[in-house]
């Protein structure tokens, strides 16, 4: 009788194993594989968000003054676009309180769903409002209904940081603050380090001459 060649035995071996893998739900070629976790979605991005990725700032603008506040996001300070109202032929002064204004309504306001999904939030309370100087103050003075110092320190950084640089100030970096009335002024700045760590690190600032 001729022997049984090795692999002709090993055929049926093979089928059977193939049988008892199937019946468990496993396939018997699968192959194993681990391509690590989902991409996961970057904080402030809001490309990575499904939908209009801002407010409609085009139609905005189109009845308003384009402009950036700084919301908050991973801890930081980040700008956004939006608009405000101006009324044409408004005189310079004046147009720099409805500014402020403005942009204090905007920081106040809850970001759009799309900025809220990326992460963005606002410290900045509502009901807060702005005017221009007092007699004895210098013309770049912009005086808040609550103290500076009464804000918290992330509020306090969302304001210096959209203030300084907008039509509001003198766009240089620093805006003239004081609370009411007779409130002491103060010139604060708004510096990398404050943009970068806005819970840690107060805006910086200087009193002001006659204040």
């Amino acid at each position: 009788m001729r022997g049984v060649r090795p692999w002709a035995a090993a055929v049926p071996l093979f089928a059977v194993l193939a049988v008892l893998l199937a019946g468990c739900g496993i396939r018997a070629t699968e192959v194993p594989t681990d391509f690590g976790p989902a991409p996961s979605r970057v904080p402030c991005s809001l490309s990575d968000v499904p939908g209009p990725s801002a407010p409609n700032v085009a139609a905005q603008t189109s009845a308003g003054v384009p402009v950036q506040v700084f919301l908050l996001c991973a801890s930081q300070l980040v700008t956004v676009d939006r608009a405000v109202r101006v009324p044409d032929g408004t005189a310079e002064a004046q147009r720099r309180v409805l500014v402020a204004q403005g942009l204090l309504d905007e920081l106040a306001r809850t970001p759009a769903a799309s900025e809220t999904a990326a992460g963005y939030t606002t410290d900045v309370r509502g009901g807060m409002s702005v005017r221009g100087p007092g007699p004895k103050d210098p013309e770049d003075a912009l005086r808040l209904s609550t103290t500076p110092d009464d804000l918290a320190s992330y509020a306090l950084a969302q304001i210096v940081c959209t203030f300084s640089d907008s039509a509001a100030a003198e766009g240089d970096g620093h805006v003239v603050l004081g609370g009411p009335d007779t409130d002491p002024l103060r010139r604060y700045a708004c510096t990398p380090e404050v943009r970068s760590r806005p819970g840690a690190q107060v805006p910086p600032s200087s009193g002001v001459d006659g204040s």
